[in-house]
């Protein structure tokens, strides 16, 4: 089968399972899962929920889906760009209320995709989600080794890595290793206090080898004094860097501006 879209498809049973016990399906659950690829995990899915929602943008795989499915009366194919898909609107159309999901999402796409679930209105109760291993470590980064993508799903959300996947479970095999993150306890997204939130939090992180007060100054057209102040009021020192800043760090940081 040939690679589509950047697409590695998953292809041993046991890791399949490993993913599906983790997540600890409901009965009654609805489960989005983006790039369901040749179905293999997508087959589980609909064994273990209610209901699946499968995007699939490669509609090279239609047939290959439709056919797999074709029984299956629990599963929504639908072959879109979960990136453009319209989610509140599609959510509401079937409505579905609560929802989880599941997926293995192609790299390229790994931070768009989780930006877009966690910003949405309509917010999935977690994410369980297929990544590259050293996105997943960057994601789960602790304070002094944080990034702009692991303070964004913090902010919102907790996360966690499950276990990893080696890269001789994919056809065709990626580069990489994988590994395979939860992301839970996500809080309400407010649309004028995250704005200000992640204007700050990019400032800080504008140039990553810079301090802190350099990148603000330099951000916001602000004397490094006047910047220094600021900082001083959260008990951060001038040589502070954006990487040290906790969550609560940034949260403060932006209400000063």
């Amino acid at each position: 089968m040939p690679r589509y879209l950047g697409q590695h498809f998953l292809n041993n049973p046991a890791i399949v399972t490993q993913i599906v016990d983790s997540s600890q399906i409901k009965k009654d659950e609805t489960i989005l899962e983006i790039g369901p690829g040749e179905g293999i995990l997508t087959e589980r899915l609909c064994q273990e929920a209610r209901r699946v929602i499968a995007v699939e943008l490669d509609t090279k795989l239609k047939t290959i889906l439709e056919n797999k499915f074709s029984q299956q009366k629990n599963i929504d194919l639908i072959f879109e760009d979960i990136l453009k898909i319209n989610l509140p609107q599609l959510l509401n159309e079937r409505k579905i209320d609560k929802y989880k999901i599941i997926a293995n999402i192609p790299y390229y796409i790994t931070s768009k995709i989780i930006r877009l679930f966690l910003e949405t209105a309509r917010q999935p109760d977690e994410l369980i989600l297929m990544v590259q291993k050293e996105v997943a470590q960057r994601i789960v980064a602790p304070k002094g080794k944080m990034s702009i993508l692991s303070t964004s799903v913090q902010y919102y959300a907790q996360a966690e890595i499950l276990f990893d996947v080696t890269k001789d479970n994919f056809n065709p095999p990626p580069k990489v290793d994988s590994s395979v993150i939860k992301i839970s306890n996500i809080k309400k997204s407010d649309a004028l206090a995250d704005k200000q939130f992640f204007k700050v939090v990019r400032a800080g992180f504008c140039a990553r080898r810079k301090t802190l007060i350099n990148n603000l100054s330099n951000s916001f057209h602000l004397d490094k004094k006047e910047i220094e102040k600021i900082i001083l009021q959260i008990n951060l020192t001038p040589n502070t860097r954006a990487q040290e800043l906790s969550i609560d760090d940034w949260k403060k940081l932006a209400t000063l501006f």
